[in-house]
């Protein structure tokens, strides 16, 4: 196996491990005491992602435009058909709320409800991976430097889809371990992208328009009316705090990485 490819493997694994390892040091400790408060940091972080930096990328790259928002399209009915069949519901039922359901009822929820963030999340950890490989090919140093901005940026929307799988039902330890798991995806990206770059470098941006279409779905439909529903001045006024903090991490995070994952 040759070093460019060992470089790869390991730097897409230890970005994604290390913004999941960094993301949940903050999300599961602190933040998860204040789930419902951080649901609104969680729609700035997801809407940020996806129109600051996922979506601006894919256009970006070269890639037909009409192409692009044809499958903006589809992902965004997409996401909503599979949540319609059930496959991908969300519902917020919690454990001893007094339903009475049977035992395990609310995992099986908890299950279906975080599907649709941890599907967006492995689309998006799969481009990543993609893009970390298309730079080591580049230049070695150019990788190391993706790499990191990646992992950099990638903390703040871990950030939200834990505080989104909490806000599901997730325990802490579900919530780590499938977002860990989704963080493999970087892997297979990355090799994947080393062995078929040439075809897969036009791909990239159709998934990254793809993971863009999960997010924007989530928050729009899902947590957005959550937070309609708390229409005191003063909890509105904190909402809107907390989205434009997302806003701005995910700004700040993503300003001096934007252009170094670029695929000509």
């Amino acid at each position: 196996m040759d070093t460019t490819l060992l470089s790869i493997l390991a730097a897409t694994a230890l970005a994604g491990i290390g913004s999941i390892l960094a993301a949940a040091l903050l999300s599961l400790t602190v933040m998860s005491r204040i789930v419902k408060p951080m649901v609104s940091f969680s729609v700035g972080v997801l809407l940020a992602t996806a129109l600051l930096h996922s979506l601006p990328e894919a256009f970006e790259s070269g890639a037909d435009s009409h192409a692009l928002f044809a499958t903006l399209l589809a992902g965004l009915l997409g996401f909503f058909l599979l949540e319609k069949l059930a496959l991908l519901r969300h519902s917020h039922h919690h454990e001893g709320d007094g339903h009475g359901h049977h035992h395990g009822h609310d995992r099986e929820e908890a299950g279906k409800s975080g599907m649709l963030i941890l599907v967006g999340d492995s689309l998006h950890n799969f481009a990543d991976g993609i893009l970390i490989a298309a730079a080591f090919v580049a230049d070695p140093h150019i990788g190391v430097v993706t790499a990191l901005a990646i992992a950099a940026h990638e903390i703040p929307q871990e950030v939200g889809d834990f505080i989104v799988l909490l806000n599901a039902g997730f325990s802490r330890a579900r919530a780590f371990a499938y977002n860990l798991l989704s963080s493999l995806s970087a892997v297979v990206g990355g090799l994947i992208g080393y062995l078929l770059f040439d075809r897969m470098a036009t791909w990239v941006p159709f998934v990254l328009v793809l993971a863009s279409s999960s997010f924007v779905y989530i928050a729009v439909s899902d947590l957005m009316p959550q937070m309609q529903r708390r229409p005191k001045w003063r909890e509105s006024a904190v909402q809107v705090a907390l989205i434009v903090l997302g806003v701005v991490l995910v700004y700040v995070l993503t300003r001096h990485a934007h252009g170094h994952g670029h695929l000509h």
